[in-house]
């Protein structure tokens, strides 16, 4: 399992029932389609996190590489159905971090 952390912030203004609307509906969207396993959304408690870390962290499970390799394709294909639902979602957050981890020991 590859699991694809995204941490942000929201942009300045953002309504955030607005993203909290918006997000799901692309990732679930992703994972119908069969391009991700399952997804999770975190939102910093009470302000404890370091400074450097982000308010929101987004965990994004694949089966492999090559599933990742997938949604990322699709995403990137800015068409249909995918891309109005990651530009809606993409559009309302800043101070964007990622990062890609692994079970271990695996």
């Amino acid at each position: 399992m590859d699991i694809y952390h995204v941490w942000f912030d929201l942009k300045p203004g953002t309504d955030e029932r607005a993203f909290a609307a918006a997000l799901p509906a692309f990732l679930d969207h992703m994972k119908g389609e069969g391009r991700i396993e399952a997804w999770r959304m975190m939102r910093c408690k009470l302000g404890l996190r370091p400074d450097t870390v982000r308010e929101f962290h987004i965990m994004i499970e694949t089966r492999d590489l090559a599933q990742l390799d997938t949604a990322f394709r699709a995403a990137a294909r800015r068409e249909g159905e995918t891309d109005t639902l990651h530009f809606a979602a993409n559009a309302m957050v800043t101070n964007v971090k990622f990062g890609l981890f692994r079970d271990w020991p695996d």
